[in-house]
């Protein structure tokens, strides 16, 4: 607050007009950056489109219901392998990304100059990349497929898992680490007994958590090659099989809805 003197009376003001000057151009220049960067992006838009947009918009929607209900059969082993792919991939991310938590975190790590900086690589390597983009890579390289998938939803994952973990674990107590260290426990006996204790609800949660989002990356996976029931979204767009796109969307809906309250149940009986 600052007080200004006018005809021996006190103004109260929040802010001096200088920091109120700066406030301003600083509102200005985003402002103006904004619309900047909405003309660079719009630049090649034909916006004599977008005035039939919602006829073309309701003109689809007829075409896509009613759903397909004779389709529902095709969809069950790829909707089961879709499973697979966010179920295993979360697995394996759960192997590596486990290890990467305990060398990013400072109170674990072994090594402050050499192995932290190598394990917050991978973390930020992994959280940098898209699983899609992974999931074109590994085809490229696998092949198309489930297997593809599942690395993919894997090597997304184990950032997620390990920077949320590492930062659980640094945020541990250390009197009961101090504690048992204090009765001689090796470095393996503080982990399991003082360590592993504190951060085992988070980890539940962590896991649960993103078991829920690759169930949903990993139905997106079949568009690219990676397998699942993208693969047959992926068909039936090209066939212009709106029926079946719209059954295959419910399925997906229904899916996620059902991973929703899984792990709201599973996370809610661990923490």
């Amino acid at each position: 607050m600052r007080a200004v003197e006018r005809n021996e009376s006190v103004i109260w003001r929040r802010r001096a007009p200088k920091a109120e000057l700066v406030r301003f151009a600083g509102w200005f220049a985003l402002a103006t950056l904004t619309v900047f960067c909405f003309q660079v992006m719009t630049r090649d838009t034909v916006w004599s489109f977008l005035l039939d947009a919602h006829i073309q918009a309701a003109d689809l929607g007829s075409r896509m219901f009613p759903p397909n209900w004779g389709y529902i059969d095709k969809l069950w082993w790829p909707l089961w392998e879709t499973l697979n792919i966010a179920t295993l991939g979360t697995f394996l991310a759960i192997l590596f990304g486990v290890p990467v938590a305990f060398l990013a975190a400072r109170n674990t790590t072994p090594s402050t100059t050499f192995v932290r900086p190598v394990a917050m690589f991978f973390i930020v390597a992994s959280r940098s990349i898209n699983s899609i983009i992974w999931a074109l890579v590994l085809v490229s390289i696998i092949g198309p497929g489930a297997l593809a998938g599942i690395i993919a939803i894997a090597l997304r994952s184990i950032g997620f898992i390990g920077k949320l973990l590492y930062e659980a674990i640094e945020e541990i107590d250390t009197a009961q680490v101090e504690a048992i260290r204090a009765t001689g426990a090796s470095r393996a006996q503080v982990l399991v007994y003082g360590i592993w204790p504190q951060v085992r609800p988070a980890f539940a949660g962590i896991s649960v958590f993103r078991w829920d989002i690759n169930i949903r990356e990993s139905t997106v996976l079949g568009l690219v090659g990676g397998g699942g029931i993208g693969l047959q979204l992926q068909a039936s767009l090209n066939v212009l099989a709106w029926p079946q796109v719209t059954l295959i969307f419910l399925v997906i809906l229904l899916t996620v809805v059902i991973s929703e309250w899984v792990s709201a149940k599973v996370r809610h009986a661990y923490i």
